[in-house]
């Protein structure tokens, strides 16, 4: 596994992130790691009879599986990589959620996907402080013909949304296999075209801010059986924990503890500080 991000690299991801909505961590993902998640998906593609979505968002030539924390333990080191939560942490806050975690498989022929920003279904005048960093890693090479992930840079600082199928100026996201894109929420962006003979895979891990609902229903979404076999700081992320001492709590007591039934999974309470 490659090395986890250290300060230095942290600063200077942040500072891209907070100048220009995005950046980029090469060799991010070791090469054993990508091949055993490239796998993985097409073991999921099997099984669950993946089809193409019939709407221009989802693509009409891109397969998806949603959900993957369910789908087996192989994905639970995803959330909690270490070349890119520190990250996500620095752009949110070390209470941050997982809001999804789903697979884009573009395949050839698939259009591009209208730019649009991922937190702009939130009614939050713009712009806003971060409640949502998500970030996509690339399990094949990202290029521009095989439909690498289009950005505007800098859209995070707009006073409002892109216009919902209205073209614009955007560039690719360029990457080889095993880096990271990783963006603010407010971004403008989107997939690109597919004019190659191959998918383009890449594994879009969303996290959002731990006051904001997340994308996926996560407590109910993963099989109480299967969150048992997380560690802490998963389960954290995923919601069992509570933010800030007060959200999220059941009866004054962590998820994690009335529902996972973990041990020393009790929370400090905000009154009791």
């Amino acid at each position: 596994m490659p090395d986890a991000t250290t300060s230095v690299d942290l600063a200077t991801h942040l500072t891209a992130i907070a100048e220009q909505g995005y950046t980029i961590v090469p060799d991010a993902i070791a090469p054993d790691l990508v091949a055993e998640l490239t796998d993985d998906l097409d073991r999921l593609h099997d099984e669950l009879g993946t089809q193409p979505a019939t709407n221009g968002f989802e693509g009409t030539a891109t397969l998806r599986v949603y959900n993957l924390l369910a789908r087996g333990p192989l994905w639970q080191q995803v959330p909690v990589h270490p070349s890119v939560l520190p990250i996500v942490e620095g752009v949110l806050d070390p209470g941050c959620l997982v809001s999804s975690l789903s697979s884009i498989a573009i395949g050839p022929g698939e259009t591009e996907q209208p730019i649009h920003a991922d937190d702009q279904v939130m009614p939050l005048p713009k712009p806003h402080v971060a409640t949502v960093c998500n970030s996509m890693w690339a399990l094949t090479d990202f290029t521009e013909a095989n439909g690498a992930t289009r950005i505007v840079p800098g859209s995070h600082l707009a006073d409002r949304s892109p216009h919902f199928g209205k073209p614009y100026d955007s560039i690719p996201a360029e990457m080889p296999a095993g880096s990271v894109l990783i963006w603010h929420g407010s971004l403008w962006h989107g997939g690109g075209a597919n004019t190659t003979d191959r998918r383009r895979i890449g594994i879009a891990m969303n996290y959002c801010a731990g006051w904001v609902r997340q994308q996926e229903n996560q407590q109910l979404g993963i099989p109480a059986g299967t969150a048992r076999t997380f560690g802490p700081r998963l389960r954290e992320l995923c919601g069992f924990g509570v933010y800030s001492g007060l959200i999220g709590h059941i009866d004054r007591r962590s998820p994690a503890e009335v529902i996972l039934d973990a041990a020393g999974a009790d929370t400090a309470m905000v009154w009791d500080v």
